[in-house]
């Protein structure tokens, strides 16, 4: 028996939906036109004033906002409240460039809660359970959303960040924690490092995971199901939008659903700009319609994805959006190709590796190359020089049928590339050193 958190949001009609996002667009729309001079100019040159908006039938009209634009109008140049009225930030990690700064009010922190508390619930959590946030704290908006969605639930939280990690496996048997939530590379790490204490699944209460903030494949999600013992959702967010729990999977696992009460999702040709037909594969863009700090409108996410309006078993009505299936600006392009991490993923699990790879990217002499690292699991660990070479070639073929190109493949002694406790650094691309 499916449950909801706020179930006459998460099961509304469709024409309720729309009902909410076109009267909370108007009103978002006025917000930001009389309180952030930065987006009152971008409108402006784009010839719209809040009088064109009445509806989500002209969401198309308004300009587009980048990453480039936050950075630009860094820090409070985005800000649409007085800072009097604001209790917290959040920040990105922070990869390329400046750092994205988000602000809160306490509305928006209660909503954002409120998302996450629907997450936990979608993944059968109730007042009954422990749930260890595992996700790091601090800026980063992983550990702060699912805590707080945990406390609205009523779990009994355990917030013990991310690193330790005998200390995280102490905590999940002594407390009998029944849900995790962290990154699923940092999940992979957790059920490695039980193996290696002689923990196995039994010895666990866990029934479920959440983990988000990276990309991740379905063949990790099986992998991390069975060392684990659980059933693993998928939960997406933008620290630009308020952080996790933007959309969220349920029993279904068959695509998140969009939070469509707080967010407005778009398919977009990412090169034309242009609004895609329904089913369409393109840029998956946010407009945030109930943020009252640092509201967004029409927010390029850059990630590459579809919506799913299909009716779910699970009863929710809000779209669904697919894993994203990478991203229009971190895709490797080499020699011409379009590659994907999650795609050489697939390759290395279903081959029987773990998700534990690097892939450096170089040019040598005007030609791209392509080198995965692959730590080989402490079953196949071997010093045989010939059935090393044999293995290579076996994930060297997989990869050429999977990506259309040839990769070179060293196998490494198992441990020897760096774990991550955050996101994992996968790709190191040396040509734009």
């Amino acid at each position: 028996m499916e449950r909801y958190y706020q179930p006459e949001i998460e099961t509304a009609s469709r024409e309720q939906i729309k009902q909410w996002q076109s009267e909370r667009l108007v009103k978002q729309v006025k917000h930001i036109w009389d309180n952030v001079p930065y987006y009152r100019n971008k409108m402006e040159e784009k010839g719209v004033t809040p009088d064109d908006i009445k509806g989500i039938e002209d969401l198309h009209k308004l300009p587009f906002v980048t990453k480039d634009d936050l950075r630009e109008a860094y820090p409070y140049g985005l800000l649409a409240k007085p800072l009097e009225d604001c209790v917290r930030i959040q920040s990105t990690s922070g990869t390329t460039g400046k750092r994205v700064v988000a602000f809160y009010t306490q509305h928006d922190i209660d909503l954002w809660e409120d998302c996450c508390a629907r997450a936990i619930v979608a993944a059968g959590g109730t007042n009954k359970d422990v749930c260890q946030v595992s996700y790091g704290y601090g800026l980063f908006t992983g550990g702060p959303g699912l805590n707080g969605g945990s406390h609205k639930v009523g779990c009994l939280t355990v917030p013990t960040s991310s690193g330790n990690t005998e200390r995280q496996i102490m905590f999940i048997q002594d407390l009998q924690a029944t849900i995790l939530c962290c990154t699923p590379s940092y999940a992979a790490y957790i059920g490695e490092t039980m193996k290696e204490m002689g923990i196995t699944k039994d010895q666990l209460s866990l029934k479920a995971g959440i983990f988000g903030a990276e990309a991740w494949s379905e063949e990790m999600r099986r992998d991390i199901e069975n060392t684990l013992g659980i059933k693993a959702y998928d939960i997406y967010g933008l620290t630009e939008l308020s952080g996790p729990g933007v959309s969220f999977e349920c029993s279904a696992q068959s695509g998140m659903h969009i939070n469509e009460d707080h967010f407005i999702a778009e398919i977009i040709d990412p090169d034309t700009g242009e609004v895609l037909p329904e089913g369409s594969k393109g840029e998956l863009v946010f407009t945030s319609i109930t943020k009252e700090a640092f509201p967004l409108l029409r927010y390029r996410t850059k990630d590459i994805c579809m919506l799913n309006y299909e009716p779910c078993p699970c009863g929710r009505t809000h779209v669904k959006m697919c894993k994203p299936m990478g991203r229009s600006d971190d895709m490797l392009i080499i020699r011409g190709v379009n590659v994907f991490p999650s795609q050489i993923e697939t390759v290395l699990i279903n081959q029987g590796y773990s998700a534990n790879y690097q892939i450096i990217v170089d040019r040598v002499k005007n030609t791209d190359t392509l080198d995965v690292q692959v730590e080989m699991t402490p079953e196949m660990f071997t010093d045989n020089v010939g059935e090393i070479n044999r293995r290579q070639k076996e994930l060297v073929e997989g990869l050429r049928s999977m990506l259309g190109l040839s990769a070179k493949v060293t196998l490494v002694a198992p441990k020897s590339i760096v774990r991550s406790e955050g996101k994992a650094v996968r790709v190191i691309d040396k040509r734009k050193i």
